[in-house]
């Protein structure tokens, strides 16, 4: 992706944010969030990025320019508590709002997640699989709500004649994620939390990939707008990826027991790799880049 004028939301997050350093380079790259984090602003400033502050749920999107090739759309309103009117506004109503503003653009990409599925053990799920409230033991409203955003996405792809790619992302991580925070649980003696329906197994994507794939999803935006599970394809256990990260610190892990996490969220990505190609980050080496960037590798 070179030349393009782009547009990214929810740039301040763990997968938004090293994706706007990345493709600033070659881009005109534009970039909005509520900014809470104001050095986040400045370094993507810093490095080249148009950044306007945009609370996506109001809608006023000031002088933020409408000619864009391409969006990637990574924001997302975390609620967390039983609110789903919050929820169906600060994401699902935002999101169309978005996308009528940006209706004129070449191809849209929204980042769902594969929180959308319904549990169902060690399935491993495909884009066919049933959908459901995934998410409810840590994040109430999370699993509906983005369901309730895809449909939105559904609709503005037609209504809107804009082409458009639905990407379920599971396990995003690099020097953030779900593995660095098992990291700090780690260094501070904190309990890690597995599913009682052991192990605890999900289909690992480092940002590398995400940088590097997510833009090469663009070539199946269509409409209807298409849908796709977005990962890696190694399927790693919170087991095995703190285990290793044991391996490469020195510290002891301490692992609870409990049917009140997540369960097991394993996809299978053959239909992304027919577009994009294949993750090339192996887990161990991601997960060793991660501790190293972290300074907790033992000497």
């Amino acid at each position: 992706m070179q030349g393009k004028k782009i547009l990214v939301t929810g740039v301040t997050g763990q997968v938004g944010f090293p994706f706007s350093m990345h493709h600033c380079k070659e881009n005109e790259l534009w970039a909005i969030a509520r900014f809470n984090d104001a050095d986040k602003k400045t370094a993507l400033e810093e490095a080249g990025c148009h950044c306007r502050v945009v609370d996506l749920a109001e809608g006023d999107f000031g002088d933020l320019p409408q000619d864009f090739d391409y969006v990637f759309h990574f924001a997302v309103a975390r609620i967390s508590e039983d609110d789903f009117n919050t929820e169906l506004r600060d994401n699902a109503e935002a999101t169309g709002l978005l996308m009528s503003h940006c209706r004129n653009a070449q191809a849209f990409f929204h980042c769902s997640t594969t929180g959308v599925y319904q549990d169902n053990g060690h399935e491993v799920f495909t884009e066919e699989s049933s959908l459901g409230d995934n998410h409810r033991c840590m994040m109430p409203t999370y699993s509906i709500g983005k369901i309730g955003v895809e449909a939105v996405v559904r609709f503005c792809a037609r209504e809107y004649d804009l082409p458009t790619v639905i990407c379920r992302l599971n396990t995003p991580y690099g020097t953030s994620g779900w593995p660095f925070y098992h990291l700090m649980m780690m260094q501070h003696d904190i309990e890690i939390p597995v599913n009682s329906d052991a192990p605890s197994e999900y289909t690992l994507f480092h940002q590398d990939d995400i940088n590097r794939q997510a833009p090469k999803m663009l070539d199946a935006a269509s409409v209807p707008a298409s849908v796709f599970n977005f990962s890696g394809h190694e399927h790693v256990s919170i087991e095995e990826w703190v285990g290793y990260i044991a391996e490469l610190t020195g510290l002891t892990p301490k692992f609870k027991s409990t049917s009140d996490t997540l369960g097991s969220v394993k996809t299978d990505n053959s239909k992304m790799q027919a577009v994009a190609g294949k993750a090339e980050v192996q887990w161990r080496d991601g997960i060793k880049r991660m501790v190293e960037a972290a300074g907790a590798l033992k000497e």
